[in-house]
């Protein structure tokens, strides 16, 4: 009875320490989020208000570029050198990563680079829980754990999807692909700090003042042949998620291939994105929220802007500029639900809605995640038609996902 007391203390302990750091990197990343979407609104309202700066963005990719090339170091690594990072614990992640990707997004999106939000808010999130190891002492698996929180952490509060970021981190967690036992092992023992810290780092961001974009709830009943209709919309989706990643990796390869001084690529992406806008359009540009709202207002579109939205990222993700690419994904897999609605019989709400997490789902290959973030986002009644939805994406989305690790990361 002695050895199960002890042994019970000593659990509960490791619990609440547990629930503390989880709680901490949760309060982090909330701050680091809220400063990061304020700022972000700010940039944005910026450049619509002064149209012109599009003109500087080959500047801001070159200003970029230099940045990166002698004082990014391994912190130009992002999201890759994050996950690798959980995979295989080895260096630390640089201080210097949170205000890179930080200035860096917010340059992009000030000048017109159409590109996300995601990247900065795991790279900050990560990068500061780093920190916190490193004054903690830890290492090995409990620094990959605190990792793994911290992505839970940054996820949610920059979405402000507390549930969706918890079941995210978890479902993209390298050690997923790298064994079950290890992996189901790690998954215990993340879980419960996870969770807390994406339940901190969404209300940090709420109680602070940013308030996330209020979406239509969908009421539609699920029936047999909308469920089908709705599988035929996840396979669309999986396909244009799968046609952003091979685009945009091929981007990246050509540069790479082409162009030896790496400041060049981001100058001559933002170039080649100022091109675009002249043909095609400034709605493109940045995130491209109002195409989102269209359609959930129950406007349908025409399929060349989900095509549009996916070229303008891919040039500016693909030439090297900082952001992610997860909201612009939603922009594409809810505008090309507004498009397919009418084709296939769907309300366009609902099309539009389901389509928003189903091309992030076969990008990222996480759909379980992206249908409970259809539910935060949409209303619990989203669950099961984003879930079909999803599921299809994903099996149509490719085998890599955006967050994969290589089996052997060059870090």
């Amino acid at each position: 009875m002695a050895i199960d007391r002890a042994r019970l203390q000593a659990l509960s302990r490791d619990v609440i320490r547990w629930l503390v750091l989880g709680a901490t990197s949760g309060l982090a990343a909330g701050l680091l989020s809220f400063v990061f979407l304020e700022g972000l609104d700010l940039v944005t309202r910026t450049r619509v208000e002064r149209p012109w700066l599009l003109w500087l963005l080959p500047l801001a990719g070159l200003a970029v570029g230099l940045f990166h090339h002698y004082f990014g170091g391994r912190a130009v690594g992002g999201n890759r050198l994050l996950f690798a990072e959980i995979l295989s614990p080895r260096e630390f992640l640089p201080r210097r990563m949170a205000p890179l990707v930080l200035v860096g997004t917010w340059v992009t999106h000030l000048f017109g680079g159409s590109a996300g939000r995601e990247g900065a808010a795991l790279q900050m999130s990560g990068s500061v829980s780093d920190v916190a190891a490193r004054w903690l002492g830890l290492g090995g698996d409990e620094r990959a754990r605190l990792l793994s929180v911290s992505v839970a952490a940054g996820f949610a509060s920059v979405f402000g999807v507390p549930l969706a970021g918890f079941v995210f981190a978890l479902e993209v967690h390298p050690r997923r692909r790298a064994g079950m036992r290890e992996y189901l092992a790690t998954a215990r023992s993340t879980m419960l700090p996870a969770l807390c810290a994406a339940l901190v780092g969404h209300l940090v961001v709420g109680l602070l003042g940013h308030d996330h974009a209020v979406r239509p709830h969908v009421e539609d009943v699920l029936t047999g042949g909308l469920a089908l209709r709705l599988a035929a919309l996840g396979v669309a989706c999986g396909a244009s998620a799968w046609v952003f990643k091979q685009l945009t990796g091929a981007i990246r390869d050509l540069l790479t291939q082409r162009i030896a001084w790496s400041p060049l690529r981001p100058a001559l992406g933002g170039a080649s994105v100022v091109g675009l806008a002249l043909v095609f359009g400034d709605e493109y540009l940045g995130l491209s929220l109002p195409l989102i709202d269209d359609v959930l207002s129950g406007s349908e579109a025409g399929l060349e802007v989900f095509a549009l939205k996916l070229l303008f990222t891919s040039v500016t993700v693909g030439s090297g500029f900082p952001g992610g690419e997860v909201t612009p994904l939603f922009v594409i897999g809810a505008t090309l639900g507004g498009a397919l609605a009418g084709p296939l019989g769907l309300p366009v709400v609902l099309a539009g809605a389901v389509g928003l997490a189903a091309a992030f789902a076969g990008a990222s290959r996480a759909p379980l995640a992206c249908a409970v973030m259809a539910a935060e986002l949409f209303g619990w009644s989203a669950l099961l038609p984003a879930s079909i939805v999803c599921a299809a994406a994903f099996l149509t989305g490719g085998r890599r996902g955006l967050y994969t690790v290589p089996p052997t990361p060059e870090i």
